[in-house]
């Protein structure tokens, strides 16, 4: 895929703009996961501006669940 980086590419210390970027997500989108503390994030002092850290950011979305689905959620909900 043209354009597109590869995660060695992208600095240790990224901002909201690069994670939306090295995971193909909506900057604002990235911004709401930030402030709700679901995306390991580090608010910068005196300001609202946050920063990641690849590793940190690597390591949260391989703990995400790969194949889980609503349906597969309701089944197992009862």
């Amino acid at each position: 895929m043209a354009g597109h980086k590869g995660l060695d590419e992208f600095s240790d210390i990224l901002t909201a703009a690069q994670i939306a970027e090295m995971l193909s997500m909506n900057l604002d989108y990235v911004r709401k996961m930030s402030r709700q503390g679901k995306i390991p994030a580090h608010k910068m002092p005196g300001g609202r501006a946050f920063r990641y850290l690849k590793d940190e950011v690597v390591e949260w979305l391989r703990g995400l669940p790969a194949h889980e689905t609503e349906v597969e959620e309701q089944a197992s909900s009862g």
